[in-house]
C-alpha cells in the first residue's frame, strides 16, 4: 500500500511534508529554515486549515521518529509468521528473577545458542529497536525475538534459567 507524501516550499520558512492518512486526515512536518520542526494536524472539515501545530525540539523529533520507526518495525515482524512458514515473532517477559537482569544482551549468545534473534526490547512505553549487544536488560523488559518456534522456545527458556 503506497502513501502520498507531497513536499510544499515555503519561501521564507522551508518546507512542508504532508502526509494523508486512509482515513484522510493530512498530518504535515514543517522543517524550518533554523532547524525547527513543527508538527500540524489538520482539521478533518478543512485540509487546509491546521487545528494543531506542536513545535518539537531536536530530541522530541528524534524520540517521535524512533516510536514510529519502532512501531512500524513490530508491525512489519508480526506479520512476518503470517508470510514466511515456519518463522515467527514473540513477546519473551523478562523474569524479575533472570539472571540477565543488569547484564548485556551479550551474555545470552541468544543466537548462538538458540537460533533465536532478539530484534527489539520493549522497556515501558520505550522500544530499544535493534539492541546492540551491549545493551543492558533490565527489570519488566520485553524481549521481542525472531525465529523458528524450537528456537524461541529455547531462547525463553535460556532467559528464564541465566547463563548456564
Amino acid at each position: 500500500m503506497g502513501v502520498r507524501v507531497q513536499r510544499v516550499d515555503l519561501p521564507g520558512i522551508g518546507m512542508r511534508h504532508d502526509v494523508l492518512t486512509a482515513g484522510g486526515r493530512k498530518i504535515s512536518v514543517v522543517s524550518h529554515r533554523s532547524g525547527e520542526r513543527d508538527l500540524a494536524i489538520f482539521d478533518p472539515d478543512d485540509p487546509d486549515s491546521s487545528s494543531d501545530s506542536i513545535v518539537l525540539t531536536d530530541d522530541e523529533a528524534a524520540a517521535l521518529a524512533d516510536v514510529l520507526g519502532a512501531s512500524l518495525m513490530l508491525g512489519q515482524l508480526a506479520g512476518l509468521g503470517d508470510q514466511t512458514a515456519g518463522v515467527f515473532t514473540e513477546q519473551i517477559s523478562l523474569p524479575a528473577d533472570s539472571a540477565y537482569v543488569g547484564r548485556p544482551m551479550g551474555d545470552t549468545k541468544a543466537r548462538t545458542k538458540t537460533s533465536a534473534s532478539i530484534v527489539a526490547i520493549v522497556r515501558g512505553s520505550h522500544v530499544v529497536p535493534s539492541p546492540t549487544p551491549d545493551v543492558r536488560f533490565e527489570h519488566g523488559d520485553i524481549i521481542v525475538a525472531v525465529g523458528t518456534r524450537s528456537g524461541l522456545d529455547a531462547l525463553s527458556t535460556l532467559i528464564a534459567r541465566g547463563p548456564s
